[in-house]
């Protein structure tokens, strides 16, 4: 079955382009179709028994284990970095005769960065820390460019931008391409996720202009939400993004990951973006350098699927550890 596989991004990162109006402007995105093609992503592969726990697994390691709660303390940010580090119980390990395994990262707010990196020491796990104002994005353009320095400064590798959705809503290109260049300036050598809050750019055209914008000013990934939102992942806005990246990677050769966020709570559900990741853009984006899951009771979910792999039997959710 499945091993431990690392996180360190293999690939060269997004250096981005110059701002191409022309093929931004260009783009069109057909809803009803869009939708055709999600409803029919999830029937494509059937995933059963072993293969099905293979591929669980493979979603944990995807998994940017996230708390972004204003009733957040050390405690349950200790909680959840030791969480991360043995996500699964060692005895279903054992069974399934897998090496242990980690999630692809933990997720806070930029007060508890420096605490994750303490509890994590030695893991190998990357830090990500929500950042320029999160989750509305509108807090002075300054506040949010010290707000990304201070966390990388603080030990995170990796940081969740939000975009301002007016520039989208606008169709002021330039703008929107402007700031995300000085997000991934302020970043430095830590990796920039692009939330594009795809439940408030209005149209599915919106989402593939932003998405696009946001790749050509250099971002590594592009993230659906922040969870905030009335609506957060769904598969038509997954696959309208995934195709803008493959769009991407053929016009430019740079791959960039993909991020969906907010919402994602089954296992089934876990499964369907990776068999999306898999039919559009295929095995090289089922890793965590390419693809990860926002995603804070996800966890609790896969455990109870692996565990009735194992024993035939459903356990209570009260029976897992935080996550």
């Amino acid at each position: 079955m499945a091993s431990t596989e690392t996180r360190a991004h293999p690939h060269t990162r997004n250096p981005g382009i110059p701002l191409d109006l022309d093929a931004v402007e260009s783009i069109t995105v057909n809803r009803s179709a869009t939708e055709r093609r999600a409803a029919t992503l999830p029937g494509r592969r059937t995933v059963k028994k072993d293969w099905q726990a293979a591929w669980l697994l493979r979603a944990i390691q995807c998994i940017d284990l996230t708390t972004l709660s204003g009733d957040d303390t050390p405690g349950n940010v200790h909680r959840l970095c030791a969480k991360a580090r043995n996500p699964v119980n060692t005895e279903i390990l054992a069974k399934l005769g897998v090496d242990p395994i980690t999630v692809g990262a933990v997720c806070v707010y930029h007060q508890y960065v420096e605490d994750c990196v303490r509890n994590l020491e030695g893991s190998g796990i990357p830090v990500a820390a929500v950042s320029t104002g999160f989750p509305a994005g509108l807090s002075p353009f300054r506040e949010r460019i010290h707000e990304i320095k201070a966390s990388v400064a603080a030990g995170a590798s990796e940081i969740d931008i939000v975009i301002t959705r007016a520039h989208v809503l606008k169709g002021d290109w330039q703008a929107l391409y402007g700031e995300m260049q000085q997000f991934r300036e302020a970043c430095g050598e830590a990796h920039v996720k692009a939330i594009l809050a795809t439940g408030e750019l209005g149209t599915l055209t919106n989402v593939a202009r932003a998405s696009v914008v946001c790749m050509q000013a250099g971002a590594d990934f592009i993230k659906t939400s922040t969870g905030k939102e009335p609506v957060n992942a769904t598969i038509p806005v997954g696959l309208v993004m995934t195709r803008m990246i493959r769009n991407y990677q053929q016009q430019t050769g740079w791959k960039v990951g993909f991020k969906p966020a907010g919402g994602i709570r089954t296992a089934k559900q876990s499964l369907d973006f990776l068999i999306m990741m898999k039919e559009e853009l295929g095995d090289a984006w089922l890793s965590p350098s390419l693809f990860r899951l926002g995603a804070s009771t996800l966890l609790s979910d896969i455990e109870r699927q692996l565990e009735h792999f194992i024993t035939g039997r459903y356990s209570a959710y009260n029976r897992h550890a935080m996550g």
